[in-house]
């Protein structure tokens, strides 16, 4: 979903490159990105307004996390809500996130969220859904052995598509919920919502989860 332009969020993106990296090239050496880079590291690909990846890095002071996100407005949202927390675990990558095995090294990543993504609901647009083929290669190639997929959606539709891309890529999968907030497990209690999840969930909406492992060669 697309954020309305915001014109001050470019200046102040650009104005702030210790913690924002600008579409860049190459693998990203994270370690000097962070106070401490010794954390285990986790992304979220497409982050929105940041609030889910803001209150893990605010929950998880011992984890280091990166938000992805392709649109400079909600990027500089992000950023503008970090730098008044002075957040030293969280950095943001301003690009595209089907090129995640470009800016991470292999097995480098601790988990992979997805939430709330794009549903693309069209057959002609199924190579943009976060859970297309493509992009699965691209988690599999950054994450670590024992690293996994984390993804919820309010879309019955995408998360169907998910489970069966998923299942296709002989990925395993280690918890499914059809209505995550009228349960009752360890998962609900820890889990933090997103700016998307607490409006389509006042809404009535069921939300739907997974978590996902590949299985390494």
């Amino acid at each position: 979903m697309r954020l309305k332009n915001k014109p001050w969020a470019h200046e102040l993106v650009e104005a702030h490159p210790e913690k924002v990296l600008i579409r860049p090239e190459g693998k990203i050496d994270w370690q000097k990105r962070f106070t401490n880079p010794d954390l285990p590291l986790r992304i979220e690909v497409g982050s929105g307004k940041g609030q889910f990846i803001i209150r893990q890095a605010q929950a998880h002071p011992k984890i280091n996390f990166v938000a992805i996100e392709l649109q400079t407005s909600a990027a500089g949202v992000i950023l503008r809500d970090e730098l008044k927390l002075a957040l030293p675990n969280l950095q943001i990558l301003l690009g595209d996130g089907k090129m995640v095995d470009t800016y991470f090294a292999r097995e480098s990543v601790d988990l992979v969220y997805l939430n709330f993504s794009d549903p693309w609901p069209k057959t002609r647009h199924e190579k943009r859904r976060l859970t297309y083929r493509d992009f699965l290669r691209s988690y599999e190639n950054i994450l670590q052995i024992d690293g996994h997929i984390e993804f919820k959606t309010d879309n019955r539709g995408l998360f169907e598509y998910s489970l069966v891309s998923m299942n296709n890529y002989a990925m395993k999968f280690d918890y499914v919920n059809l209505d995550l907030h009228n349960s009752d497990d360890e998962v609900v209690a820890q889990n933090i919502q997103t700016e998307y999840e607490e409006k389509f969930s006042r809404r009535g909406h069921p939300i739907y989860a997974l978590h996902a492992h590949f299985q390494k060669k």
